[in-house]
């Protein structure tokens, strides 16, 4: 029975594919641009079962130039514009690919067939069929200097250190990202996109199956003349509320890609809501579409692969043919742009309210696997529940693992906020893999942060979230909505609603980047007092230091003839004079700053 389906495969490929194609290159043939090729291959349908076109044939492109080689998956593309057509078949098979070096690129095709071999590891497992074997060169140029967003700067890099860094500047990227909401992806105009529930009562938090999934309306005024959309003018609102999240310095979005059983219920890359191993292919290209955009803006892709209610929803929580698949078309199809995080899930593990979820050796298959299918440096993370006991769980097993980056915290209380940051950055410090710690959600659930109208100052969130994570080290922050005011984690229509907060989270990004050596600074409160206060210093060379509230601050510093100049987190603007403007070491008061003495406060202490 074997051999009779292996020969019913490769007789239905080659009736479809008696005169196949020279294929076809598209992009801008520059290093950091992303080229896609097209094969003409065996026609398919997203509905076919045997064969499963997302299962049954496996695609790979081998990409050589020197001493650089990247073994890319490929993966069905329909009629390779699916996007624009709504195609369901074709006979498209496309890769997509990220030049790192200029010069001649050589590529080799592996095309191949057999039960489930998509997804298997081993190079010669199945029947080969055209295009196996084809080849081809192109010639890549230099960096377009000029490019917008990441596309100048190069593919951003777990480098074993606190801070991702881009290959091609050497800049490091400190992250100021928007945590909400949660379904961003759960978008009108997405083929295929609707809210799948048949709840009479819905609880708090939850997304209510009678409402409109997300039209992002009031940024239809941010989408500008010449920028992307598809059939007839769709995609104006998220591509606008992209643009106005740039606009305000915001530089990550989170966003689920699978959350059927979770709170949206409104965002699958399916066939259909219940299907788990064919895939819509034109919805995922209109999500390329969307990608493509926030690469360009300079905006990260938080990609969280499942959330807390649906962990154990693919192959109970094991890394198997449903979870691997999944994995793989996700890889194939978005694994090439330049600034991805890879969230192993939301919440991830067993809690108290969810007693099922995945173990330690589960979170460590899906990342091994994970990067094992990934040509390229990518960052894996894993979302953490919001107090210590789960957080300890999850993660300290997870210390020194080889594939995993670092934590996605979510912090319940925000005065925690800095001694966990900071304690995780020193746990992982002692291993051979520190860790990146990014703060991407804080509580409490209900708040998060508010709206401006609900809270203009947004002063605690300011002085334990956003100063209390960067002074500990953090390598940036994400910003959940909570679920009890308007534009909610679910419900999020306008960016705007927060217009004041981005103000002032962008104030602090800019001053790490334009006034400190961050990457070489460590948390040292120890330093400093009062005790709420927070220093982050390069021993005997920079200190800065963050007062919620300045009372006769003092600092403890070794010999020598310092600087002292003083910042205000709220209004931002120049560094400015106050009452000491110079210090020698040991244990020595700061003054009082130009203004609004009481209120927060940053003091810059550099040595002469």
């Amino acid at each position: 029975m074997k051999k009779l389906s292996q020969l019913f495969i490769l007789s239905f490929f080659l009736i479809t594919n008696l005169f196949a194609q020279t294929p076809i290159i598209q992009g801008e043939l520059k290093k950091w641009q992303t080229i896609r090729i097209f094969f003409d291959g065996p026609q398919c349908s997203e509905t076919n079962f045997k064969p499963n076109p997302f299962l049954d044939f496996r695609l790979l492109v081998t990409f050589t130039n020197g001493g650089k080689k990247y073994l890319v998956p490929g993966f069905f593309s329909a009629d390779g514009e699916s996007a624009e057509t709504g195609a369901m078949s074709g006979n498209k098979w496309q890769v997509n690919f990220v030049p790192d070096e200029v010069g001649v690129w050589k590529y080799q095709v592996s095309f191949r067939t057999g039960k489930d071999i998509s997804i298997s590891i081993q190079p010669d497992e199945g029947t080969s069929l055209p295009p196996n074997g084809s080849s081809g060169t192109f010639t890549v140029t230099g960096t377009d200097k000029n490019a917008r967003g990441f596309l100048s700067k190069g593919r951003l890099e777990y480098v074993g250190e606190r801070y991702l860094k881009f290959s091609e500047t050497g800049q490091y990227f400190l992250k100021n990202g928007a945590d909400s909401p949660e379904n961003f992806l759960a978008f009108t105009d997405f083929n295929q996109t609707n809210r799948y529930g048949i709840k009479a009562v819905v609880r708090e938090g939850e997304a209510n199956p009678k409402e409109s999934c997300h039209k992002y309306e009031p940024h239809l005024k941010d989408w500008h003349e010449g920028e992307p959309t598809w059939q007839v003018g769709k995609g104006k609102g998220i591509i606008g509320a992209l643009n106005y999240l740039a606009s305000q310095g915001v530089n990550s979005q989170y966003m689920l890609t699978l959350n059927i059983l979770g709170d949206g219920k409104d965002v699958w890359p399916y066939s259909d809501h219940n299907e788990r191993t064919r895939f819509d292919c034109s919805k995922l290209d209109q999500w390329e579409i969307v990608f493509s955009h926030m690469e360009r803006l300079g905006i990260m892709l938080h990609f969280v692969l499942q959330e807390t209610e649906n962990e154990c929803l693919l192959d109970g929580g094991q890394t198997d043919i449903q979870r691997k698949v999944y994995l793989r078309e996700l890889v194939a199809r978005f694994g090439h742009h330049l600034a991805v995080t890879w969230n192993l899930g939301e919440e991830n593990g067993p809690a108290d309210w969810t007693p099922v979820g995945q173990t330690d050796q589960m979170r460590k298959d899906m990342a091994n696997y994970l990067k094992s299918i990934n040509p390229y440096p990518n960052f894996v993370v894993v979302h953490t529940h919001s107090d210590n006991q789960h957080q300890d769980m999850v993660l300290n097993p997870l210390l020194g693992f080889e594939n995993l980056e670092g934590p996605s915290m979510q912090i319940g209380k925000v005065e925690d906020i800095n001694n966990r940051v900071a304690h995780f950055i020193t746990e992982s410090a002692k291993t051979k893999k520190p860790w990146v710690v990014n703060l991407d959600e804080i509580g409490p659930a209900h708040k998060g942060v508010m709206p401006d109208e609900f809270d203009a100052q947004h002063d605690t969130v300011r002085h334990y979230a956003l100063w209390g994570s960067l002074m500990a080290g953090a390598a940036g922050a994400e910003w959940y909505f909570g679920y009890r005011y308007p534009h909610n984690d679910l419900m999020c229509e306008d960016f705007r609603s927060r217009e004041l907060w981005w103000k002032q989270t962008k104030i602090a990004t800019d001053f790490f980047q334009n006034n400190l050596p961050f990457a070489q600074m460590k948390p040292a409160n120890e330093l400093v007092s009062p005790a709420t206060a927070f220093c982050l210093a390069k021993p005997g060379e920079v200190y800065a230091v963050y007062f919620p509230k300045v009372e006769s601050p003092e600092i403890t510093l070794p010999n020598g003839k310092y600087l002292v100049k003083w910042f205000n987190p709220r209004t931002d603007g120049k560094l400015l004079d106050g009452t000491v403007k110079t210090l020698n070491g040991g244990k020595v008061s700061l003054g009082v700053p130009p203004l609004e003495n009481g209120r927060d406060w940053v003091v810059m202490i550099r040595i002469q």
